[in-house]
């Protein structure tokens, strides 16, 4: 087995504060400021329906690339228009995507990193599109080695080729690299069909699903990873 000498961290859910209190408290914004007569979960339920299409093709290389902005735009329009709700759906989305790019680092979130990095490479790859990534990454204003969203590699997790384009920039074979994030879909599955390790980051004590893989190792906080490669 190589040496490890690169983690890669999954940005939303693993460094980043990203539950359901705050997706709950993002439409409850968009509906107080444009004076919607719904209810939070009736138009966030109608937003996920909406979504799903995306959320089931978005990885497949079969389908064009779509940003997270024209999905969303697109998601609240088919939401306003089957809860037949008088929204606008491009603000909608712009404070959705807004409120991404305020997301707080988890209180570990920089004294792991600092930690990890003085023995790794410390590297981004996350679902996201640049324009709410790269403001919670500047804002925590740590050195990484590289950062890729999903926009910036034209394709999602957890299809492979998202971690091997981000590898291939840092010439970086994938036996030597771990993924560490907070989704067995995504993170656990995607690393793994690319080959690289895989730690996933439960801090709720959810429940595993056992028709996805298994990551190599579960954590609780993330600076559980300053020893876990130890011999």
């Amino acid at each position: 087995m190589a040496r490890i000498t690169t983690l890669v961290f999954d940005a939303f859910g693993t460094l980043f504060q990203d539950t359901p209190d705050h997706w709950n408290a993002a439409m409850g914004a968009i509906i107080e400021q444009q004076g919607l007569d719904v209810s939070v979960d009736t138009l966030n339920q109608a937003w996920l329906d909406a979504c799903d299409d995306f959320r089931n093709t978005r990885s497949d290389s079969r389908f064009p690339f779509q940003s997270y902005t024209t999905a969303w735009r697109d998601a609240f329009a088919e939401a306003f228009r089957t809860l037949d709700i008088a929204g606008d759906p491009e603000a909608a989305a712009g404070y959705w995507i807004n409120n991404m790019g305020e997301r707080e680092p988890y209180p570990e979130t920089r004294e792991a990193l600092e930690a990890v990095s003085r023995k790794y490479q410390v590297v981004v790859l996350s679902n996201a599109d640049d324009c709410f990534l790269d403001p919670v990454l500047e804002r925590l204003d740590f050195p990484f080695s590289a950062t890729m969203s999903s926009e910036g590699g034209k394709t999602y997790k957890p299809n492979p080729e998202l971690f091997h384009t981000l590898l291939r920039q840092l010439e970086v074979s994938p036996d030597e690299a771990v993924y560490v994030g907070d989704r067995q879909l995504e993170d656990v599955k995607g690393a793994r069909l690319a080959g690289l390790g895989t730690v996933l980051i439960n801090r709720t004590g959810a429940d595993a699903d056992p028709d996805l893989p298994t990551p190599d190792h579960c954590i609780t906080s993330l600076l559980d990873l300053v020893t876990l490669f130890d011999d």
